[in-house]
């Protein structure tokens, strides 16, 4: 049964409506795992290194995506709660059109300059050329993979979101089928891991226009518009935390590289990256049901519906910290399993990959509440507040634990870094929950 925004939600409801949203995200994440397995397991442990220290940057380019995603599907949300439904399409329709624009020309500054920023990563000799090389082929994809980012935020919007859980389905699909071939049965290496991905950036970012584009049962369409430069920037502001998530996560992991490469070399490197796809997927489920909760908040917060918006807080908070202590638990425990499907071919890398693991994953206990507040607040419309909190979570609380754990801990500290970075963002989230309440009355 099709579950409308403008409905009460139970927490039955309600999990059935975010359910394809976190299913997405962790797809989205796994098909992104994927690659690392192939290319540690296949090509050798320089270029798993090289996949993960020029991973940040191309991440940090695609950022825009998620920036126009999450806080434009907040105000199209709003527009259709406030019944204006020819507005919050022509809205969609801009941001789309913008977003293409702007993938392209972030894939040319890129894949221009990919060079000389993988040598301020600290790459050097082979693994400079294969960092360069992989980054380089998956700029060619990098308008497509914005698109996608992009529209993963509207097809919740759309009430459409197990349609976006199939196309996401389908990128993943491509990305493993392709990997097998390229990387195991050709053995293309680097080469052929990132010609896989880019295809699947294809499959996630350009399937959805022809959806839209032509006549669907959803209530989003791509359509004529016009430039709504308000709109634009509004949406641009309060997407900036989802923006600076993602730039933040991106420089901080340039950051920690390079703390790994002082104290570990290419193994502390290779770790990093293992602990980081596994992240990915335990990270995912929150994030999932952030853009699958942030319509319905949306929608009741542009129809004035104060009632609803506090049923959907409270009941969000119970369901986030469920999670939470689930996610903890479930990944101290499969620490070394997962650990050793990546590096199990070498003894010391699985050592330090598995016991950073077990440091690291004390951080989702606070994260999903951290993830949960920032994109409440775009939900709420209110991009100050949201990228206060994640500005804090993904970049200064991180690089400071990052600079000076490893001072007093070694490389324990650079896996404690994050775990104290999501504790000092988790006060700073709950003080301003309790601040904002009277003005948006969602206690």
């Amino acid at each position: 049964m099709k579950i409308q925004l403008s409905e009460h939600f139970t927490y039955s409801k309600l999990l059935r409506f975010v359910f394809p949203s976190i299913v997405m995200m962790i797809f989205t994440s796994i098909y992104g795992v994927v690659d690392g397995i192939f290319v540690s397991n296949y090509v050798g442990s320089t270029s798993f290194a090289a996949v993960n220290l020029i991973w940040p940057f191309v991440m940090a380019t695609g950022a825009v995506g998620f920036m126009l995603g999450t806080g434009g599907s907040a105000i199209v949300a709003k527009t259709m709660g406030e019944g204006k439904e020819k507005r919050a399409n022509e809205y969609f329709s801009m941001l789309i059109y913008v977003n293409a624009a702007a993938g392209i020309l972030l894939s040319i500054i890129g894949f221009l300059f990919i060079r000389p920023i993988t040598q301020l990563l600290g790459a050097r000799e082979t693994l400079l050329e294969e960092a360069a090389l992989y980054g380089r082929i998956l700029l060619l994809g990098n308008a497509a993979f914005m698109l996608q980012n992009s529209f993963q935020s509207f097809f919740p919007v759309a009430e459409k979101p197990q349609t976006g859980l199939l196309v996401t389905v389908a990128a993943g699909i491509t990305n493993m089928v392709m990997d097998y071939l390229l990387i195991a049965v050709f053995q293309l290496g680097l080469i052929g891991a990132a010609a896989a991905t880019v295809l699947s950036y294809f499959v996630g970012g350009i399937l959805p226009i022809f959806y839209f584009a032509k006549k669907n049962p959803s209530r989003l369409k791509l359509v004529k518009t016009k430039f709504y430069g308000r709109e634009l920037l509004k949406s641009c502001t309060n997407g900036s935390s989802e923006m600076m998530s993602n730039l933040s996560m991106s420089i901080v992991n340039m950051l920690y590289n390079l703390q790994l490469i002082k104290i570990a070399g290419e193994n502390g490197v290779a770790a990093y990256g293992v602990i980081m796809y596994v992240n990915f997927i335990f990270v995912a489920v929150f994030i999932g049901y952030a853009i699958g909760s942030a319509p319905i908040i949306g929608f009741h917060y542009g129809s004035g519906n104060q009632a609803e918006l506090k049923n959907l807080f409270k009941k969000s908070l119970v369901i986030i910290l469920v999670g939470s202590v689930s996610m903890t638990g479930l990944a101290e425990i499969s620490a070394l399993p997962l650990s050793k499907i990546f590096v199990g071919y070498d003894e010391v890398l699985l050592e330090m990959t598995q016991h950073g693991f077990c440091i690291f994953s004390l951080s989702f206990l606070f994260s999903g509440f951290n993830i949960f507040s920032s994109a409440f607040f775009t939900a709420l419309n209110n991009g100050a507040v949201s990228a206060a909190i994640s500005f804090l979570r993904t970049l200064i609380f991180q690089i400071i634990s990052v600079i000076v754990l490893p001072i007093l801990f070694g490389i324990d500290g650079i896996w404690m870094a994050v775990v104290v970075a999501e504790i000092l963002a988790m006060c700073i989230a709950a003080i301003l929950l309790l601040k904002k309440r009277k003005t948006y009355h969602y206690l």
